[in-house]
């Protein structure tokens, strides 16, 4: 597919896998930097999706529940804020962390999470039915990459709604790491033959954007809107920011 005809049939281009330097230890840019460098970059919304309670986070876990869920949210209130201002669609999500294992969050919010303790605790099965229940979606974010942080590769069909088939970081020329887009492969197959949808992301963690990321022929309104758009079977395409591919992980 020619890139003008892409941007024609798919004009709204969405970062599904951003870290905010508020919430996430590994992050370089603030939730306002980012809105603002996904604006610039043409992105018509992202969805901030920082490290929890159990993943690479900066927030003091000696806070109680309530106020710690409230200065986790910050990256995300700043950017929304900067959103809002700016004509850029911001949505709330994180990345669950599993002693390595991670997932993306999509369709809860600060409220429910408050209001939810007992999330923080829960099992990978446990977090299906909490996330089910609220109505979000489960993705489990680049499942077959190899770092130090990761102890073992653990793989969960069904306790998850989707599969990230194509992380930025793997196999974008621009990624300062994970290089490796073996690791895409492995998650795109892993998907077709569990029959699970895919998504894609850049898994960035700064200002310096890759360009991945998912893309719909028409506006995505909420998180829950991007739920329903993926686990209903919706038309969109997938990008690394280099490669674009069909939602099924043929290069297109």
């Amino acid at each position: 597919m020619e890139n003008s005809e892409r941007i024609k049939k798919y004009p709204y281009l969405y970062e599904t896998h951003l870290h905010t330097s508020q919430s996430s230890r590994c992050a370089r840019s603030t939730g306002r930097q980012m809105a603002e460098a996904a604006k610039k970059a043409g992105y018509a919304g992202i969805f901030v999706t920082d490290h929890n309670w159990y993943g690479n986070h900066n927030i003091d876990p000696a806070l109680p529940w309530e106020q710690w869920v409230h200065e986790f949210c910050r990256g995300y209130e700043d950017a929304r804020a900067w959103g809002v201002e700016n004509d850029l669609a911001v949505f709330f999500g994180y990345e669950a962390g599993y002693r390595g294992t991670e997932f993306l969050i999509y369709g809860v919010d600060e409220k429910w999470l408050i209001a939810h303790p007992e999330i923080k605790d829960a099992t990978v099965e446990e977090q299906y039915r909490l996330i089910h229940q609220a109505g979000g979606m489960v993705i489990h974010a680049h499942p077959f990459r190899e770092e130090a942080y990761i102890p073992e590769i653990r793989l969960f069909p069904n306790a998850v709604d989707g599969v990230e088939g194509i992380n930025a970081t793997h196999s974008n020329p621009l990624s300062p790491s994970h290089n490796n887009p073996e690791f895409d492969v492995l998650a795109v197959n892993y998907a077709r033959e569990h029959g699970l949808p895919m998504t894609a992301g850049s898994d960035i963690h700064s200002s310096s954007l890759f360009g991945g990321g998912v893309a719909f022929a028409r506006k995505i309104t909420s998180a829950q809107d991007y739920c329903q758009a993926i686990l209903g079977g919706e038309d969109y395409i997938l990008t690394n920011g280099a490669v674009w591919y069909d939602k099924n992980g043929n290069s297109i």
